[in-house]
């Protein structure tokens, strides 16, 4: 679509220089290519974000599928089962304890990334630090199955953690590090992680 514009802008100026009467065609011609772009701006925005998020899909599905080198089907029926619990009951003491369970157990899981997280959003003071802080450290690499990165998504929570507190250089550099490092990353509606920082 851009390359046929660029032509018939190029073409028609071409041939404005070669006959005064096209300048003003060309003119008007410029005025609605520059009124089609702002018309297509949220048309290709659009598009930009649901192939950023068909991409982090895929990428989660990648490393969901590791999981199988290392686990036999029951123990990820037992991951899954133990994760869920979690999930359908958020914030409670079977939840909190089930995650518990899951991160002890299998320490090499996709889902045990999940847990860590989970129970960084559900905890305060140190330990929210603490379980986000290990989400980051050995388990970056992790996704939900929506394509919520693990390691951007905890970076995220622990930069606004230490915001709370007043550490804006521990927050700062945070932030800086999900714009670096994850460009793509997106929270659980599909936005992009990096739009959503407050300066």
């Amino acid at each position: 679509m851009k390359r046929i514009i660029i032509a018939a802008i190029v073409t028609s100026t071409f041939i404005a220089h070669a006959d005064p009467k096209l300048e003003k065609r060309v003119a008007e011609l410029e005025k609605e290519v520059a009124a089609l772009k702002v018309a297509l701006a949220p048309v290709m925005e659009k598009e930009k974000a649901e192939q950023i998020i068909t991409q982090q899909r895929n990428e989660a599905k990648k490393r969901m599928r590791k999981d199988s080198e290392v686990y036999s089907r029951d123990e990820l029926k037992e991951i899954e089962s133990l994760y869920q619990v979690a999930n359908k009951q958020w914030k409670s003491q079977e939840g909190k304890d089930s995650l518990k369970e899951l991160i002890k157990k299998y320490d090499k899981a996709n889902r045990t990334g999940c847990a860590l997280l989970y129970l960084g959003q559900m905890s305060k003071g140190e330990d929210r630090e603490g379980y986000l802080k290990q989400a980051i450290e050995d388990f970056s690499d992790c996704f939900y199955g929506n394509g919520v990165q693990v390691g951007a998504y905890a970076r995220y929570y622990l930069a606004y953690y230490y915001k709370e507190l007043g550490d804006e250089k521990k927050s700062e550099e945070l932030f800086s590090e999900i714009g670096e490092k994850y460009p793509n990353a997106i929270n659980h509606k599909g936005k992009l992680l990096s739009t959503l920082i407050e300066n």
